[in-house]
């Protein structure tokens, strides 16, 4: 998809080139690239722009954890059940995991990877959850991984649950689930719904 003549992906590998790191002038000009902010009838739901390439990290993800992008599950646990363990499984994983930036473990910027005895950082956290939400139950197409700017704009990853009522985020920063519009971040790209093994790029901002 190209809008004023400029490509989604050249977007994002715009930001990339950066370090990863969109600045508040780029986040604007992006935004006016790609149009106007879409939404859910209520908001509920993070809506999606087009194809996006993954972050920089993601690249061999599907490769290195299968489950990270899987399609089917089951779906035997109710919306109750889900949320019990959404909350137990972000508390668990938050409270036993150290943060670690990814420099100064692997000696290198951006490295998606499930946490060592050392910690792990971010989207390490997010990986982590996904994997053990999946182990107890619920349905992989509801766990997606989104690149967000957090409240001081800096890049983070989050885990998005796909709830009945709408698009909660479990987040390394605190132990409150909250409705991703809630946040106060900006989203910028996330795995597709529809296929995981791909990205999206999304502009929402909460």
């Amino acid at each position: 998809m190209t809008i004023v003549g400029t490509s989604i992906d050249a977007i994002f590998n715009g930001a990339a080139k950066l370090g990863g790191q969109l600045s508040m002038a780029a986040l604007v000009a992006g935004s006016l690239l790609i149009g106007t902010e879409a939404s859910a009838k209520d908001g509920a739901f993070i809506q999606t722009i087009a194809a996006s390439p993954p972050p920089s990290g993601a690249r061999q993800l599907c490769r290195q954890y299968s489950w990270a992008c899987a399609q089917k599950g089951a779906a035997s646990l109710s919306n109750t059940q889900e949320m019990q363990l959404v909350k137990q499984i972000n508390r668990q994983v938050n409270a036993s995991t150290r943060a670690v930036t990814d420099q100064s473990q692997y000696k290198t910027r951006e490295l998606w990877a499930l946490p060592t005895s050392m910690g792990g950082d971010c989207e390490d956290f997010a990986l982590l959850k996904k994997r053990d939400l999946i182990r107890a139950g619920i349905d992989p197409r509801k766990l997606l991984i989104a690149t967000v700017l957090d409240t001081r704009r800096n890049s983070h990853a989050v885990l998005v649950y796909r709830s009945s009522q709408g698009d909660l985020v479990l987040d390394n920063l605190t132990n409150s689930i909250k409705p991703w519009s809630a946040t106060r971040y900006l989203f910028l790209r996330m795995q597709d719904p529809k296929q995981p093994r791909k990205w999206v790029g999304i502009y929402g901002r909460s």
